[in-house]
């Protein structure tokens, strides 16, 4: 079981990964902007997680820019980023992987194998 803190401003689409990340044996915490996570970031001593699930697709949201400032300053810390993207958006995957994300999927991959995503990554595995 991991920790897991979603960035997902999309309540629906947040719902159905909080719902399949469950199942999946993980404890989640939907986080719908950046002021968010950011004060969640500030306390994870008392209750640390281990991933960090970012949504590319939202427009009000840079998702590569938040977790580039984020590792930058050091408060990522051990945190593992899984970020997903639009099929049709490859610049998107591209600049998440220049900003540092663990690993970029597509959004329908996020939606079929989230759970599995997350419990690789958990245990270490870039490979997913």
């Amino acid at each position: 079981m991991a920790r897991v803190l979603a960035l997902i401003p999309d309540l629906l689409f947040g719902s159905r990964v909080q719902g399949m990340l469950l199942v999946a044996g993980h404890e989640v915490e939907l986080i719908s902007g950046e002021s968010a996570l950011a004060a969640r970031l500030g306390s994870l001593a008392s209750a640390p997680a281990e991933v960090l699930v970012v949504d590319l697709t939202n427009d009000d949201l840079n998702g590569p820019a938040i977790v580039e400032a984020l590792a930058g300053s050091g408060a990522l810390g051990e945190l593992r980023t899984l970020g997903f993207y639009s099929h049709v958006d490859a610049s998107a995957r591209e600049t998440a992987e220049r900003a540092g994300f663990d690993v970029v999927v597509p959004r329908s991959r996020m939606a079929r194998e989230g759970g599995a995503l997350v419990t690789r990554l958990s245990g270490g595995d870039r490979g997913v």
